[in-house]
């Protein structure tokens, strides 16, 4: 049989045409979007949650020519507005910090007295010279408040029982200054409770034969009931391990580690251990992982000698030595202390990590937070001021940590913890 060769070709160009007819017809595929970078996440998981760092000192000029929180300042400064807000950190709570002294008539006054002048700095920025840009916290609800305003935050917490002396009433006094947490203790026992790091200039009892209080004393206990009354977090960071537990059993709110990280993996006196952990977030508290190098890796004595003989070298030997340096000064300083951190390299944000993976682990992500101790002797490589704060975020991301996860790390849980004590709190 013969085979039609027009008819053939007709057919072969009647399939060409439906096949260009169901292409132009086929769904187009939009380009995809490049997929965002780390940064640009960390950016905008930093713009919905609430970021809280529950640990800055400062020194009694803060707010001073010295130190001027809304400029863009230099070392040693590590934490002020323009930084905050380019490293997302919304909330900061600011440190009444006072050093342990001799318990005397005099010690009580100058731990007072230098309290107060911290007070007044921190409530002159934020009700005076800065009202426009930082708001003060007192409640959960106010921090909630002025992130929907996109203020930065300002809360107060005090480091150092020492500064009430010996009575409980003075803790009403600060309370209404504006403080939402008390630390008991600092390095060196006090009258309220042991520390984890007895001095012996002022010969304090080691916690290996009990201490001074065996923990606790009966004014500490009044003054942890006192703060429960008002509706005021307790902190155990720097306290002994037998304070830490006997704190978190004698208060009826659950309580706070502001800045400790974890003894597991750094055995430092001033790191918390699996059991207080345990504890804490048995009564509902919550644990602050600390952005200090020697908390989280263990830094040789040799490093630690020759920062300390390039600061005495120096004449940096006390905070306003060091405020008051000249530039080159600064600098020299920062390009010794360099040199030896490329010797012996900082603690990262990866180790920090390390501890909060561990902290979460043991604990579960509804006890565990993150501070910085910035000024204090915190700072690591990648998180050495406020204005590289979501390095940290970046880095939690990298490990599979989710934004509602982080969202609780950063300021959730330290929320729900202050809400707890408020609700604690007598009516009267």
């Amino acid at each position: 049989m013969r085979m039609n060769p027009t008819r053939y070709g007709i057919a072969a160009v009647a399939v060409l045409v439906v096949l260009a007819a169901l292409w132009t017809l086929r769904p187009v595929r939009e380009p995809e979007a490049p997929k965002p970078t780390p940064e640009e996440v960390a950016a905008r998981i930093h713009e919905s949650v609430i970021t809280i760092d529950t640990h800055v000192d400062i020194p009694s000029f803060f707010g001073s020519d010295k130190y001027d929180p809304a400029l863009r300042n230099t070392w040693p400064v590590q934490v002020d507005l323009p930084r905050m807000r380019d490293g997302g950190l919304d909330a900061v709570f600011f440190i009444v910090y006072v050093s342990q002294t001799e318990r005397t008539p005099f010690g009580y006054a100058e731990a007072a007295s230098e309290a107060l002048a911290k007070f007044a700095a921190i409530r002159r920025m934020t009700d005076i010279q800065y009202k426009d840009q930082i708001g003060l916290a007192l409640t959960a609800a106010d921090v909630r408040r002025l992130h929907e305003e996109k203020k930065r935050i300002a809360l107060i917490g005090i480091e150092n029982g020492y500064s009430i002396a010996q009575e409980p009433a003075l803790i009403d006094f600060y309370y209404s200054l504006g403080a939402r947490y008390f630390g008991l203790v600092h390095n060196g026992h006090n009258d309220l409770a042991d520390s984890a790091q007895p001095q012996e200039k002022f010969s304090d009892k080691p916690n290996g034969e009990g201490g001074e209080h065996d923990g606790l004393s009966a004014l500490g206990r009044a003054a942890i009931a006192r703060a429960n009354d008002l509706g005021m977090m307790v902190d155990v960071s720097h306290a002994s391990r037998a304070a830490t537990l006997a704190a978190i059993e004698a208060s009826r709110a659950p309580v706070i580690a502001s800045h400790s990280a974890v003894l597991a993996l750094r055995d430092h006196p001033r790191n918390i251990s699996d059991d207080e952990m345990k504890a804490l977030a048995a009564k509902g508290g919550v644990v602050q992982i600390v952005a200090f190098d020697e908390y989280l890796h263990e830094v040789p004595a040799e490093k630690k000698k020759a920062r300390a003989d390039l600061a005495g070298a120096l004449g940096l030997t006390s905070l306003d030595a060091v405020f008051s340096a000249d530039e080159e000064t600064k600098q020299e300083y920062l390009d010794g202390v360099a040199r030896l951190d490329e010797k012996w390299p900082r603690a990262t944000v990866a180790t920090l990590a390390d501890h909060i993976d561990y902290a979460v682990k043991l604990i579960g992500i509804d006890h565990v937070g993150i501070a910085s101790d910035f000024q204090g002797g915190g700072g690591i490589e990648g998180w050495s001021h406020a204005g590289e704060t979501q390095n940290v975020t970046m880095e939690l991301l990298r490990r599979g940590y989710g934004e509602e996860e982080i969202a609780k790390l950063w300021g959730g849980n330290l929320l729900r913890v202050m809400e707890a004590a408020e609700k604690a709190r007598k009516a009267s």
